[in-house]
């Protein structure tokens, strides 16, 4: 007991370094909150770091991006490398905006230099907020568990009415069916979901018919919350 008591005192916090950290917590929302607060209409696209410029799911979230860009959509990623490079490379190469928002780790990402506009974070939860927040369309390539819990996360925003409704595409059906399946078979059928949230999800595979899709509901509701959905965005 005396060891533990011991261990647990050594990592405390003062009270002043513990509100210096939430001071610096606030200062980085409010500082990516404004930054992006012009940026409408944008789409965020995440993915995974691991993929190199020669892999097929880099071309094609190039393709996307640019289509996305050329079409009056800004584009929003990761702002590493791999697919979030790729996302950045294909907007930056269009007419809109090409945005990264970086997360400082200490064995990986560095941000890439195709952004017209790019902030780094400290916090992931201030980011993950950053890419809801902005967004009125979020496209998921393949990725592993980073890109996960971006998608968990906004499924999650959404059903549960923290975040309005928007398009949420996966891209692949032979990547994301699986989990997709499992959804349907193993959470819908045990009632751990509702028939409608499976609804929040797309998959499809080419990027006319993703940019098509993302046209269709920006046509319906618009790129900018209404005062409902703001008041909502406040309570994330």
């Amino acid at each position: 007991m005396e060891r533990l008591k011991s261990a647990v005192s050594a990592t405390d916090l003062t009270p002043g370094q513990e509100a210096w950290r939430a001071l610096q917590i606030m200062s980085e929302f409010v500082y990516a909150t404004e930054k992006l607060r012009p940026v409408q209409p944008a789409v965020s696209i995440f993915g995974s770091a691991r993929l190199r410029n020669d892999n097929p799911w880099y071309e094609r979230t190039v393709a996307i991006s640019r289509l996305l860009s050329d079409s009056g959509f800004n584009v929003i990623s990761g702002g590493g490398p791999g697919i979030m490079e790729a996302a950045n490379v294909g907007a930056f190469g269009g007419k809109s905006l090409s945005i990264g928002l970086n997360i400082q780790l200490p064995h990986e990402q560095h941000g890439n230099p195709w952004q017209d506009m790019g902030i780094s974070f400290k916090y992931f939860f201030n980011r993950k907020l950053a890419f809801v927040r902005s967004s009125m369309a979020l496209i998921c390539m393949p990725g592993g568990f980073g890109t996960l819990d971006e998608l968990t996360e906004a499924l999650t925003l959404i059903q549960t009415g923290k975040a309005r409704r928007m398009p949420i595409i996966l891209v692949g059906r032979e990547f994301w069916s699986g989990l997709h399946d499992w959804m349907r078979a193993t959470l819908l059928r045990d009632k751990l979901i509702s028939p409608g949230d499976i609804e929040l999800m797309q998959i499809m595979e080419e990027p006319q018919e993703i940019v098509d899709a993302i046209f269709d509901a920006y046509e319906s509701h618009g790129s900018h919350p209404t005062r409902a959905e703001r008041q909502q965005l406040l309570t994330l």
